[in-house]
């Protein structure tokens, strides 16, 4: 576990969608993304398939019935970035659906822009 607590980003509505999930999942993401911010994985992160490493995980919680997921980068410079928060609503299968996995791809690019921009802003200063 890392001394520094890296900074925590929120792209688009994923911090207000996650606020729409059960109390108890939001515990479970809130502490899942401070462990990131310390360098550390918690155990119901896992690399998200497809994305190419480890450096774009989701977390996975079941709660009453139903599956949410929150989806977050650590591979940027700047901080932590989480990229969407989603209540998964297909009854077949376990996979993302390919609107998902496009919201966060394109997700993804807004953050690496934003990171940018910040280390740019952290080295001109």
């Amino acid at each position: 576990m890392s001394e520094e607590r890296r900074d925590l980003y929120w792209i688009a509505s994923a911090k207000r969608d996650l606020m729409t999930f059960p109390e108890d999942v939001i515990d479970i993401v809130g502490q899942a993304l401070l462990d990131a911010q310390y360098g550390d994985k918690h155990p119901k992160a896992k690399p998200m398939q497809s994305f190419g490493g480890a450096g774009v995980l989701e977390i996975v919680d079941d709660y009453d019935g139903d599956t949410y997921r929150a989806v977050y980068t650590v591979r940027l410079r700047t901080g932590v970035y989480v990229l969407h928060a989603f209540q998964k609503k297909s009854t077949r299968g376990v996979k993302t659906t390919q609107r998902d996995k496009e919201l966060i791809k394109a997700r993804l690019r807004q953050a690496e822009e934003e990171d940018a921009r910040r280390v740019t802003v952290e080295q001109s200063a």
